[in-house]
């Protein structure tokens, strides 16, 4: 059985690495963090403990009616027992009565789609997540620099074959949008 309560800052090292582990089989494995992303004060933070680890997280931020899940990640030995679910209703059940709409946004992965689709979200924008890496193209940096090694851009979905013709990281990010309260 597990518990949710708040995210304490005494919790950050556990917190990286369930999010690490938890990103590390999807399409946001690159998206690694050696420190918690500080968050507004209004912001909501929770993690799900289980047998004293932490096995599941959740971070919301606010921005008038609209609450973004910037985080959301549950240990792959822990996944399919409601822990994500249950972190996303706690999370709503704390929201201010003026928010209307929660969102969040993904890449590719199937069951990351599924379960925000399952969860009463909608699908409703997409852009290209496009990276530069080893044995891609170069392409010119500032005056004074060097090419990048690594590059992450954003790129309109009209570029998405020739841009795939091209690199070997493209994603779609798509947004998830789901309403709340009245």
């Amino acid at each position: 059985m597990f518990s949710i309560r708040p995210y304490d800052p005494r919790d950050e090292a556990e917190w990286l690495q369930c999010r690490l582990l938890s990103f590390f089989d999807t399409d946001y494995y690159d998206d690694v963090k050696i420190a918690k992303t500080p968050l507004p004060s209004d912001s909501i933070e929770l993690v799900a403990e289980q047998e004293g680890r932490i096995v599941g997280l959740i971070d919301v931020k606010l921005s008038g009616d609209l609450a973004t899940i910037d985080s959301i990640a549950v240990l792959p030995d822990a996944r399919r027992h409601g822990i994500g679910r249950a972190l996303l209703d706690r999370a709503i059940t704390l929201l201010p009565d003026h928010v209307r709409q929660v969102d969040a946004w993904t890449r590719e992965s199937p069951a990351a789609n599924a379960w925000y689709r399952d969860s009463g979200f909608v699908e409703d924008q997409m852009y290209l997540h496009v990276f530069r890496g080893e044995g891609d193209p170069e392409f010119a940096g500032p005056a004074g620099l060097s090419s990048p090694a690594l590059a992450f851009m954003h790129a309109p979905l009209e570029l998405e074959l020739e841009l795939r013709a091209t690199y070997a990281r493209v994603y779609r990010c798509r947004r998830y949008l789901q309403g709340v309260g009245d």
